[in-house]
């Protein structure tokens, strides 16, 4: 029933991106009776192509394509050439996630308001607030069947959730749970329920984690209304004398050019690649890129305060075994700047497998402590700390004009350097985290630096007035009437908490406004 539209059809709705954002709103649109051509750099993957091994999986899955990298942050010096990672998959990222599922707090749609002046960082406002997002998150939450929502029970804890928890509770911490989990937890839904495997980050082989690439790409096929073509990496989006986007030129796996007419075009590459898109389509028209002319495409790169904490014990924890992310400390995820700073942070259990906690402990640390840890690994537990970044105008992705792809085209240069404030809440998180683990017998804890993988936000910001962002309270560009951003890059601040569950509800609500818009012929 997979649809089949042409080249020269100037109809479709063409979406870029077929993770979180895009995914979601290629299915939401098709639902609605929309045609829709979706365009994914990456390959097609099912749950049962996924591979349990940890570098096999990040070959198979990975944007690996150049980028580079500057700024003060620890990852330009460790990871250069990968300065996030992110998936290059029909599903995008959302193949490669925990599922960690959490609703912004109330507070976290206003943060210029609710922090005031902060040195040195851009907040702004959302335009848009939790009473406006309530009905569009609990959509995204039975789509994504998440735990502890809608009267889903929770997933098991794992021993790695057991150390946490008793280690928080020994703290006075109160709320401490197995998170909101987008992964099946009883077994009267149409997936499996979750079987505890461990390898949520390498593809769910079950399909009891919800990803875009086999759930919502699959149920937006059967509508007869989606088209997607995987390895089709877009190049340029094209507009006409009015200015209005009229389609988007891509290269097939064979390195052909093709160019596919749109009546309304939705941008959901990450925050790297669709604003790198978006400086790649400058014209005579918009010589600074498209939807730029507020100079505010690529600024305030968001990647969210992060960390992690490593803990031995004297006896075996064996957290490999188990959901990755099997539990969350969110008492420290409130505003409280008698701490030492804005905003706030959340504490997730993470474990890492053997050949990338080697990668990821302390990269370039080989020496005794080194491996003293990693023979201690079985007895070991870990948690992954997440708070929410100040932007930052200077923070941004450019176009770095001396490096350039496969196929000739500038990469992403991206610029990263911490603010004072994520600094203090991450030493204030790292002494936490410590702290829980010590409160149940640690002999060793090793606080770790930020991993390249992250959770990328901002660089195509939404704002209530043009010349603060790139997009209006829709993902609806404030240049370009038919371009939409549908991406984490649409964020105007980060929040503390993982950010999928968000840009899922903002797509659902996205694919409403565009559908109401082309009925109404504004679009």
């Amino acid at each position: 029933m997979t649809a089949k539209f042409d080249h020269s059809d100037d109809s479709v709705v063409v979406v870029i991106g077929t993770g979180a954002g895009g995914g979601v709103l290629s299915n939401e649109l098709a639902q609605k009776g929309i045609s829709v051509v979706a365009l994914e750099a990456g390959d097609r993957h099912y749950p049962e192509d996924f591979i349990n091994d940890e570098w096999e999986s990040f070959g198979q899955l990975a944007w690996t394509d150049a980028r580079t990298t500057s700024g003060d942050w620890r990852v330009a010096k460790d990871f250069a050439g990968l300065p996030a990672w992110i998936v290059k998959s029909v599903g995008g990222t959302t193949q490669h996630w925990a599922g960690a599922s959490l609703r912004f707090q109330e507070h976290e749609w206003k943060a210029k308001t609710t922090y005031g002046e902060v040195s040195g960082a851009s907040l702004l406002d959302w335009p848009i607030d939790a009473a406006e997002m309530d009905p569009w998150y609990t959509k995204a939450e039975d789509k994504l069947q998440v735990t502890r929502t809608g009267n889903r029970p929770g997933l098991p804890g794992n021993n790695n959730f057991r150390v946490f928890e008793k280690g928080a509770k020994a703290l006075g911490y109160k709320n401490v749970h197995t998170g909101r989990m987008a992964i099946a937890s009883r077994d009267d839904s149409d997936r499996i329920m979750c079987q505890q495997t461990g390898f949520c980050f390498q593809g769910c082989k079950w399909g009891a984690k919800w990803s875009a690439g086999y759930h919502d790409i699959e149920q937006g096929e059967a509508t007869g209304n989606l088209e997607v073509r995987p390895g089709s990496h877009v190049a340029r989006i094209l507009h006409d004398d009015s200015g209005k986007v009229t389609g988007v030129e891509y290269f097939d796996k064979e390195g052909n050019l093709h160019f596919q007419k749109a009546r309304i075009v939705c941008l959901a590459g990450n925050s790297f690649e669709s604003p790198r898109l978006l400086l790649n389509s400058a014209s005579s028209m918009y010589p600074t890129g498209l939807a730029n002319s507020s100079d505010q495409v690529g600024r305030n790169y968001m990647r969210h305060m992060t960390g992690s904490v490593y803990a031995v014990f004297d006896k075996p924890v064996k957290m490999w075994r188990g959901t990755t992310m099997a539990g969350i400390i969110q008492d420290e995820a409130g505003h409280n700047p008698s701490r030492g700073f804005v905003g706030g942070y959340e504490m997730e259990t993470l474990s890492l497998g053997l050949p990338f906690m080697a990668a990821f402990l302390n990269p370039g640390a080989w020496g005794r402590e080194f491996t003293t840890a990693l023979d201690a690994y079985e007895n070991m537990a870990g948690m992954w700390l997440v708070g929410e970044d100040m932007p930052q105008a200077t923070n941004r992705v450019t176009l770095n004009t001396d490096v350039k792809d496969q196929w000739g085209l500038p990469v992403a240069n991206v610029h990263f350097d911490d603010h004072p404030n994520d600094i203090a809440m991450r030493n204030h998180a790292y002494k936490q985290g410590t702290a829980v683990y010590e409160a149940v017998g640690a002999t060793r804890t090793f606080p770790t630096p930020p991993y390249p993988s992250t959770h990328n936000l901002g660089t195509n910001r939404m704002s209530a007035k043009p010349e603060d962002g790139v997009v209006n309270k829709w993902g609806q560009t404030h240049d370009i009437k038919n371009l939409f951003i549908s991406d984490g890059s649409q964020f105007t601040t980060g929040a503390a908490e993982n950010p999928t569950l968000t840009i899922v509800a903002l797509a659902i609500r996205q694919a409403d406004h565009i559908a109401r818009e082309m009925s109404a012929k504004n679009l």
